[in-house]
């Protein structure tokens, strides 16, 4: 038995796969260079703790979430914003909310100053709202412990 080469056959039961391998490299390479660029507000390296509940509400995008990466570097949201217009930002963010969603998020570095983390508690609470969450990260344990 033989396999016949060239154009002899009218009809090729073989698959050509090189198309497709095209294809897929081409999404690999879109999917690499995109992933980093979806990583949600400022960069923060947040404080550990051993039990912090995540909360399903800090990833929306109706949620208010201030970071502050740096000292008097304040962001609500992925805007920067001066420390003066907190309050106000704060204010207009929050009016047209129903009561169980009235609540702002502190995304504080762990480099940033604890006076840094208290003024910024003093502008919410300023603008009306008394419940404020503290973002943290659980804190990865070790092998065997």
């Amino acid at each position: 038995m033989s396999m016949s080469v060239g154009s002899d056959s009218e009809y090729n039961n073989e698959i050509n796969v090189t198309p497709m391998v095209d294809i897929m490299l081409v999404l690999l390479i879109i999917f690499m260079v995109v992933t980093p660029l979806l990583s949600q507000g400022i960069n923060v390296t947040l404080p550990e703790n051993d039990n912090p509940e995540e909360d399903p509400n800090i990833t929306k995008d109706s949620s208010v979430v201030i970071s502050i990466p740096a000292k008097d570097q304040y962001f609500v949201g992925k805007e920067p914003i001066p420390r003066a217009d907190l309050v106000e930002k704060i204010k207009r963010l929050m009016k047209d909310k129903k009561a169980e969603d009235r609540i702002v998020y502190i995304r504080g570095d762990k480099s940033v100053a604890y006076g840094d983390v208290v003024q910024t508690i003093d502008a919410i609470r300023n603008a009306g709202i008394d419940r404020i969450g503290l973002v943290t990260e659980k804190r990865k344990t070790k092998a065997g412990k």
